[in-house]
């Protein structure tokens, strides 16, 4: 893959603004916000509560329209894609990681996993086996059949870093991934996501916590629905170059149609 195709611009916001109310009543979550983010990039996102970091990743991953402002992903813009786009980009192109990992409770592990492979075309046996494999990758395979409620939070987090990455999406917006975790399960998932952003995926994470942005490739501080600062710790030239990855093979081979008929001996 050359250079000019890592490192090109994947998302970019200009003039971004989120305002609640009307009138004198009115409050603004995101004002005047700008931002482009890299192919590649670890983008860590802290501020105080209330600052307008949800509301940005809500908005980046399709889930929430901004009042005023351009957004563009790869360079179409998002008020020109229609829900059902939408839909299918949010299953196939981005992945979501949430503070209190958002598992339906009466399916097990590997259907919450396999979630998002509904929207792309696969058949349930291949969705299942896809996410099998993606469980695999976290050590959760034996417990694939398990219901969340049976799980530890950072089993359940790993749960939903799976389905978060099963259909190989380009971006994972995560809010507070280790927000309800202890310190050794917040470092389990924290080398996981390193891992997964070292395969070239572009990962956008809103935390609280500083001593996890020894991860990132960028750190920005928001106050006020704006950027306060933006230091970038990694050139982009030495970003991580995303996986080329095969198609994947047929699971179930077809039958060839003609059978060819015994021929019958003479008696």
């Amino acid at each position: 893959m050359n250079e000019e195709k890592t490192n090109e611009t994947i998302i970019k916001l200009e003039g971004l603004t989120k305002r609640f109310g009307y009138g004198d009543a009115s409050s603004y979550a995101l004002k005047n916000f700008d931002l482009e983010v890299k192919r590649g990039e670890f983008i860590m996102i802290m501020g105080p509560s209330g600052c307008g970091k949800t509301t940005l990743l809500n908005i980046i991953g399709l889930l929430d329209t901004a009042s005023s402002g351009t957004y563009l992903l790869n360079d179409e813009p998002a008020s020109r894609i229609s829900a059902k786009k939408q839909a299918r980009l949010r299953a196939k192109k981005i992945g979501f990681i949430f503070q209190n990992f958002n598992l339906i409770p009466n399916l097990p592990v590997i259907e919450n996993v396999a979630l998002p492979l509904v929207y792309s075309g696969y058949h349930k046996t291949r969705r299942l086996i896809k996410a099998s494999e993606a469980l695999d990758r976290f050590n959760m395979k034996e417990k694939e059949y398990y219901y969340p409620y049976q799980l530890s939070g950072g089993q359940q987090q790993r749960v939903a870093i799976a389905r978060a990455i099963v259909s190989h999406p380009e971006i994972i917006l995560a809010d507070e991934p280790t927000g309800n975790l202890d310190s050794h399960s917040s470092l389990a998932v924290m080398e996981e996501l390193k891992r997964i952003h070292s395969e070239g995926n572009t990962i956008i994470m809103v935390t609280h916590n500083p001593s996890l942005t020894s991860y990132a490739t960028r750190v920005i501080n928001m106050l006020d629905g704006a950027i306060d600062t933006d230091v970038k710790t990694v050139k982009d030239s030495d970003l991580p170059v995303p996986v080329e990855r095969k198609t994947p093979k047929r699971i179930f081979k077809s039958r060839k149609k003609s059978n060819p008929k015994k021929k019958k001996g003479k008696k």
